[in-house]
């Protein structure tokens, strides 16, 4: 997905996949066609819905919807701005995201809790998916949130090994689980090659 304006889309509704954004989901689909799939969870945000369709269409499956999948409710107060102007209109915010995004006092939600809530729902969605495999398809920070959480990796790590837009990383269940293989995008370019 391509973001010309570099603006936070956050949880603003109307924000729908460009034509890169939909080749890129087009080939996710693809990439995942003979895997077992047998659901198909998104957030449910636009752009989430939009990249879990093709996915789901592929597998004739229907998009599945649970709202603990969400973007990081870090991104509420940077809504609508550009990643430029963030750091005039929130000083500060961005360079403690970049550098101690586990010590964000001004977010409503902190970094363990996003662990929590989106690591949680896709265990409670696991126990729902007795047979194949499930898609979760949500946003870069809380998947990476809840790829650490799920495999018992520190939170520090947000920003390390990031999945870009279109990434697709394989767990299975367990305790902790295990990652048995990922393909990641690039980052997405914007100041700091990571996005909320």
């Amino acid at each position: 997905m391509r973001n010309p304006d570099g603006v936070v889309y956050g949880r603003l509704p109307g924000f729908a996949l460009s034509e890169d954004g939909r080749a890129q989901a087009a080939d996710r689909a693809l990439r995942l066609r003979r895997r077992p799939v047998s659901a198909v969870w998104s957030s449910p945000l636009q752009r989430a819905l939009e990249t879990a369709a093709p996915i789901a269409a592929e597998h004739r499956l229907q998009v599945r919807v649970h709202p603990g999948l969400t973007e990081w409710l870090l991104a509420d107060a940077w809504e609508g701005l550009s990643w430029n102007e963030l750091t005039t209109a929130r000083p500060g915010e961005l360079e403690a995201y970049l550098t101690a995004p586990g010590d964000l006092p001004f977010s409503a939600e902190s970094l363990a809790q996003l662990a929590l809530r989106v690591g949680g729902a896709v265990a409670e969605l696991e126990q729902r998916c007795p047979v194949g495999e499930m898609v979760v398809v949500g946003h870069q920070d809380p998947s990476q949130a809840a790829r650490l959480w799920l495999t018992g990796r520190p939170l520090t790590g947000l920003h390390d090994d990031k999945p870009g837009h279109g990434s697709i990383a394989t767990l299975r269940p367990g305790d902790p689980w295990v990652e048995v293989s990922s393909w990641h995008t690039p980052p997405q370019d914007w100041p700091g090659g990571r996005g909320v």
